[in-house]
């Protein structure tokens, strides 16, 4: 069975950065698009970030261009997500999701991820 485990989250004032680390129970995660995904109390969850399987290739939201990073560290079979320059309405629970193998379909598209964690709470104080 698939598992992905979320860690890195935390409280942070406004300016400062954490990195979330997403470990996955499968052997490779360099054949499945990576993505992090977010939820804000009251609000649907939202794409935050994607790395696509072929090519590594990298996809954010507007909203963390510039001030968010995504990576991965295949012989480890984790993704990070580097934040920096945190502001409060960064807040949210985080989490990591995984395509199925190979997946061709687009990274934002929510569900296109098959695998989810079960999140990591960030919060962001003024």
């Amino acid at each position: 069975q698939v598992q992905l485990t979320e860690s890195g989250g935390g409280f942070v004032q406004a300016g400062g950065s954490l990195r979330l680390s997403c470990v996955a129970s499968f052997s490779k995660v360099s054949i499945y698009t990576m993505g992090w995904y977010r939820q804000a109390p009251g609000k649907e969850r939202e794409f935050v970030a994607a790395m696509i399987w072929n090519g590594g290739n990298t996809y954010y939201a507007d909203s963390v261009k510039g001030r968010f990073t995504i990576s991965r560290d295949n012989a480890k079979n984790t993704v990070y997500l580097q934040m920096n320059s945190l502001k409060p309405e960064d807040t949210a629970v985080y989490y990591c999701a995984a395509t199925v193998p190979y997946y061709i379909g687009a990274s934002t598209y929510r569900d296109g991820y098959h695998y989810w964690g079960p999140g990591t709470q960030v919060t962001v104080s003024s």
